[in-house]
């Protein structure tokens, strides 16, 4: 009987993002709102990263003047990036972090 080689999630969560690049702002919103709400760094870490890959990390990296093993880290669910490396990677995605008011039943 043949092996079975079974992909893991984020690789078929990036091959999806690729051939559907026009999800990638809908996705985005949705990573931050469970974020929001959660407080799970390692999740949203995850899924940044997997963005990162569709964009380009070697693009991602010339433009934010990180390393390519920098971003991964940063990015990685044990990492811990700081808040201004973050909102480099987010304008090197084409995106910037705004805040957003809370209606008051959604303080946390």
């Amino acid at each position: 009987m043949a092996k079975r080689t079974y992909r893991q999630f984020r690789d078929v969560e990036e091959e999806y993002f690729r051939s559907h690049p026009e999800e990638i702002d809908l996705y985005l919103d949705e990573i931050f709102d469970t974020y929001a709400e959660d407080h799970d760094s390692a999740s949203l870490l995850a899924s940044l990263r997997v963005i990162a890959k569709v964009k380009g990390i070697s693009n991602i990296a010339e433009e934010t003047g990180l390393t390519r093993q920098g971003i991964q880290h940063a990015l990685s669910s044990k990492g811990n990036p700081r808040f201004d490396n973050v909102n480099l990677i987010m304008n090197a995605l084409g995106y910037r972090l705004v805040p957003e008011k809370l209606d008051n039943g959604q303080r946390i």
